[in-house]
């Protein structure tokens, strides 16, 4: 499997808002296991074009993160500029 346990772990320590392995609910950390799963996906899309099936689960995940984004924008203005900094996301 292309996500394993041990750099699931590794996302949430390094992205995490309380920098723990266990830290699995903050916006942070689901923000960067779905751009994890969106790079991923990306490089799938890449090989099989027509895989529609993939298109629309990477379209789910990009709208997910987006979501999130927002929330965390309205919410904490600084969480969000320090992930959106630290995943070399654009606005």
């Amino acid at each position: 499997m292309y996500l394993s346990t041990e750099k699931k772990v590794e996302l949430f320590e390094n992205h995490g808002r309380l920098k723990s392995t266990k830290d699995t609910g903050s916006a942070e950390s689901q923000i960067a296991l779905f751009t994890y799963r969106i790079n991923h996906l990306t490089e799938h899309m890449k090989k099989n074009r027509k895989d529609y099936s993939t298109q629309q689960g990477l379209l789910k995940l990009v709208g997910k993160r987006r979501k999130l984004l927002n929330y965390l924008q309205k919410v904490d203005i600084e969480r969000y500029r320090a992930i959106i900094s630290e995943l070399n996301l654009r606005k």
